[in-house]
């Protein structure tokens, strides 16, 4: 059951890394939206919807290979998994606080 959960909030982080990388960046903190000048807008939204696209592949991945591990009792599996979610969080959140940082001038 945790898996399933897992991949539905990878696609959910997925079609959110999307609609930002189409320029609508109201998914983001008002902070975020209010410090980035109007015609940064779509380049912010695209570096920071790629960021949020990664993690959600990365969270597809896991769920996937966590179901896997336990359809084969495989820990292999479980450990490619947790790897693969961990590069790719920090991939992700490495291009999303890029972002912020070019853009915004700071993450916080």
């Amino acid at each position: 059951m945790e898996s399933i959960i897992t991949v539905i909030i990878g696609i959910v982080c997925i079609v959110i890394g999307i609609s930002n990388r189409k320029g609508n960046i109201s998914s983001l903190h008002s902070y975020h939206r209010s410090r980035v000048a109007e015609e940064d807008r779509i380049p912010f939204g695209k570096m920071v919807g790629l960021g949020m696209i990664i993690m959600g592949i990365a969270l597809c991945i896991f769920g996937a290979l966590t179901y896997v591990t336990s359809l084969l009792q495989d820990n292999i599996y479980f450990i490619i998994g947790n790897v693969v979610l961990g590069v790719g969080l920090v991939i992700g959140c490495g291009i999303s606080f890029y972002a912020m940082k070019k853009y915004n001038k700071g993450v916080f």
